[in-house]
């Protein structure tokens, strides 16, 4: 069942999915300067992520809101910390000009950890959902958040804005977490995870973890169950790319044929849909997922 068989009780197949807009290379460009005009980050363009051609042309784009900065260091990012940027209150509505001059079919919202706000921005996330639902009715929301340190209210604000998908990544097994990550936690990201799936079980789930920080294939298995425990829905899978020497090294390049075998047990073991391969990120081909 789908996001929108929920929702409308009409069902979706993937070739009912018709993309609005087609780009190709050269619009990347003028893409980028329309998101400068309206004041937006993206996670296509800030990253360099290897698959903005093809998200751009399933009518795919994902938002970078809450400034570019973060109050974390985790090692294995190469996201700016401190200097923390003010709240811009005009945010949402720029978020949902970009969504409708581009006629995005599906939209993906994250952000940097902002721990210096007292709600982790989970107040700005509902306003960009809730602008978005009330602007473009037909565009299907998922947002990537942070673990807004576990508090329940503020959790909340992003469940009752009703988004269609609510991700938050694990980023890697249990044994590495505690060497790669800042403040978040393994144990409290599967929290996060079950106290969504308990609220609102319309919502779908996702997570994701990355490969080649020295991890087992056991320990990739267990990750899987200890997902599938507490309901997540989506599986992500991608490869580890170190940013600098600074940064957590590299344990290894993983095959494709790895990859593959990983996607088809995770299928196996039961997530309803699992995108996995050496340039998968969170947000790739984040629109299918609901429709698989």
């Amino acid at each position: 069942m789908d996001a929108k068989t929920n929702k409308n009780n009409s069902a979706a197949t993937p070739t009912s999915v018709k993309p609005r807009v087609r780009f190709n290379p050269n619009d990347v460009g003028q893409v980028d300067t329309m998101f400068k005009d309206l004041k937006l980050n993206t996670v296509c363009t800030e990253a360099t992520c290897p698959n903005i051609g093809e998200c751009f042309a399933s009518g795919t784009a994902s938002f970078m809101i809450l400034g570019k900065h973060c109050s974390r260091n985790c090692r294995f990012c190469d996201v700016a910390t401190g200097g923390m940027e003010p709240v811009d209150p005009m945010e949402p509505e720029h978020l949902a000009d970009g969504v409708k001059q581009l006629k995005l079919n599906h939209v993906v919202i994250t952000c940097v950890a902002r721990d210096d706000l007292p709600d982790g921005g989970a107040g700005q996330f509902a306003k960009c959902i809730e602008l978005i639902h009330q602007e473009c009715p037909d565009v299907t929301v998922e947002v990537l958040i942070s673990d807004l340190q576990g508090d329940h209210d503020s959790i909340d604000k992003v469940i009752q804005a009703k988004p269609d998908i609510i991700n938050h990544n694990v980023e890697t097994v249990e044994r590495i977490s505690p060497m790669i990550r800042h403040r978040a936690t393994y144990e409290r990201s599967l929290g996060v995870l079950e106290y969504v799936k308990e609220q609102d079980p319309e919502i779908f789930t996702k997570t994701g973890i990355m490969l080649g920080l020295g991890e087992t294939e056991e320990e990739i298995y267990q990750t899987m169950d200890d997902c599938l425990a507490v309901g997540v829905d989506f599986f992500t899978i991608g490869q580890y790319l170190q940013p600098s020497p600074k940064h957590y090294p590299l344990s290894e390049y993983v095959s494709r044929q790895k990859f593959g075998e990983y996607n088809r047990i995770g299928r196996q073991k039961g997530f309803k849909f699992v995108a996995s391969g050496p340039q998968v990120r969170s947000s790739y081909k984040a629109h299918e997922a609901l429709h698989s």
